[in-house]
């Protein structure tokens, strides 16, 4: 069995227990909607569990549903430390998880259309993968808010996020996989650098184009057999 590379807080695991009730709103009252997945041997993330009867080579296009977005816990308080110039608002924040939700589609979306490997659907069908994304803990290390009298913050991190996905056959509903990984992103030369908004979209960029790869190449192993 692969080795996760993270031990899910209590948040996450919170996090994934409410999905579970989503997804199996219309099961049995003990019913497991995840019985039918196994785990991933020699996964690249943290956690990976897939339904081994699934065929996941039907699969030519996809669609992606609004990618939930949530800030580590505290997240807001740290940034408003004491001595810290930064003041992060609730416009701030709303603002942030709307530019993280549409560079995470765009980025997916991007990676999922190379080389023709998918297509973008737009609404469901037999051969549509359906992807359900939520990144959780995000900690963005100095956020730029463009506000008056504001310094420079030099950092050698952008911050970090831990993925939550799932993948569901599009007609039928049923979850065939779902995966859980968390990374933090470095700067490209290991040095502290200026951190501003520009360096954490392309640090955000990165980390989702790691995970869009992972889930790309998962999709073309099973093309290739």
């Amino acid at each position: 069995m692969f080795q996760p590379r993270l031990r899910p807080s209590l948040i996450l695991m919170s996090f994934m227990l409410s999905l579970v009730t989503l997804t199996g709103a219309n099961a049995e009252e003990d019913a497991d909607p995840f019985e039918n997945l196994a785990p991933v041997e020699d996964a690249k993330v943290g956690m990976a569990y897939i339904d081994p009867d699934a065929d996941f080579s039907v699969f030519k296009r996809f669609m992606i549903l609004e990618p939930h977005v949530a800030f580590r816990s505290n997240w807001e308080r740290d940034q408003r430390r004491t001595g810290s110039r930064t003041r992060v608002s609730a416009s701030d924040m709303d603002r942030i998880k709307t530019d993280v939700a549409n560079l995470f589609r765009d980025v997916f979306t991007e990676t999922l259309e190379k080389g023709d490997a998918m297509q973008l659907a737009e609404e469901p069908d037999f051969d549509v993968l359906l992807i359900r994304p939520a990144i959780i803990d995000l900690d963005i290390t100095a956020p730029d808010l463009a506000s008056p009298g504001r310094s420079r913050t030099f950092t050698t991190t952008g911050g970090a996020a831990t993925l939550y996905i799932e993948l569901y056959d599009s007609v039928s509903g049923q979850i065939i996989g779902r995966a859980l990984d968390r990374r933090t992103v470095r700067n490209s030369t290991g040095n502290v650098s200026w951190t501003n908004r520009v360096t954490n979209t392309a640090d955000a960029r990165r980390m989702f184009m790691g995970w869009a790869e992972l889930l790309r190449n998962f999709l073309e192993s099973y093309y290739s057999e």
